[in-house]
């Protein structure tokens, strides 16, 4: 399980590493992956991507993994690719920018397409947001999407006011906050990843930003709520394929089993974490189709029912729920479901 430890995705990682030892619990106590017993070890997915790729690469040479998944960025995602391919199968279960197809590769995550350009045409049709200022972390997810929400906006008749890049790992948000409200956006677009999008809801909170425009983004997490203060989390909306706040049976298996072998104590359960138990649920279910580990190929579909919901895989675009929600304070309240 590759899962960020350090760098700006390292508020995910104790909640990730949480949940990545409780879906091998709950498949061994099923009987395991073709009765084999399933047994989790930790990759720090936020060291430098080639440096995790070394890592992933030795540990598969000495044959001591079957099987990659977990929340890392998509460069990562990219370093890891090529040494994976053709050694082991390799579910990524991160929202990403969409158009992976290289081999052995199980992408399950949300998309923009099914994503950001619903949500931006919910709060055009519910608040009025037309004037957007879009900020990114300088990598490919941010830089995909950007190029994204550039075509969206042309479909949805809004308009673009500004846009920046920010290195990963920024701290210093106020000017790039300031811009924001110099821009005279409706709202911001925040395509950063988790330390720097706190860093920029904490600049927000301190310069009043709430009373100049609303925030969106696509990747902000339970975690991340707490991490920014209640008055950092005015305005915010979010959009994902699970929130813990969502009520189903599946969902409160989930939060029940978390609480039972973790306790009281654990990092709070996160809708990034659950990807970790997403992708290692689709691994099995692969597997267990494929009948032998070695024969793991893509079929056209699979369905199967996770704490998202009926997840439809599909080698080219996974369909899934996805919802949009308000941020209350250090929760979310699920709004609307934008796809389904």
């Amino acid at each position: 399980m590759v899962i960020p430890l350090q760098g700006p995705g390292g508020v995910f990682g104790p909640a990730c590493a949480a949940v990545s030892h409780l879906v091998a619990r709950d498949l061994n106590a099923a009987g395991g992956v073709l009765g084999r017993e399933v047994v989790v070890d930790i990759v720090d997915g936020g060291a430098a991507p080639a440096r995790v790729a070394a890592e992933v690469s030795a540990m598969i040479a000495a044959g001591a993994v079957d099987a990659v998944s977990g929340w890392h960025i998509s460069s990562v995602r990219n370093a890891l690719a090529p040494i994976v391919a053709g050694r082991v199968p390799y579910a990524y279960p991160a929202l990403y920018e969409g158009g992976e197809a290289r081999p052995d590769i199980f992408c399950c995550g949300e998309t923009p397409d099914r994503q950001i350009s619903p949500a931006l045409r919910w709060l055009r049709d519910n608040l009025g947001v037309r004037r957007w200022f879009v900020v990114g972390d300088d990598y490919v997810w941010p830089r995909s999407s950007m190029a994204a929400v550039r075509h969206y906006s042309h479909a949805l008749d809004l308009d673009i006011v500004g846009e920046r890049l920010v290195a990963l790992g920024s701290d210093d948000m106020l000017g790039v906050a300031g811009d924001a409200m110099a821009s005279g956006c409706d709202a911001v677009l925040m395509l950063l990843v988790g330390q720097d999008a706190i860093a920029f809801n904490r600049a927000c909170a301190e310069l009043g930003a709430h009373e100049s425009f609303l925030r969106f983004s696509p990747l902000m997490d339970e975690n991340m709520l707490l991490a920014s203060g209640a008055e950092g989390t005015c305005g915010l909306f979010a959009a994902a394929a699970y929130f813990r706040s969502m009520v189903s049976p599946a969902s409160m298996d989930l939060i029940g089993g978390y609480r039972e072998m973790h306790g009281p104590h654990a990092p709070p359960l996160s809708g990034i974490a659950e990807s970790c138990y997403e992708g290692v649920t689709l691994l099995a279910h692969l597997i267990a189709k494929a009948g032998r580990l070695a024969d793991i190929a893509s079929p056209d579909r699979l369905t199967y029912e996770s704490p998202r919901g009926t997840i439809h895989f599909d080698p080219r675009s996974t369909v899934q729920p996805v919802h949009l929600a308000a941020a209350n304070v250090f929760d979310f309240d699920v709004l609307a479901t934008l796809v389904v």
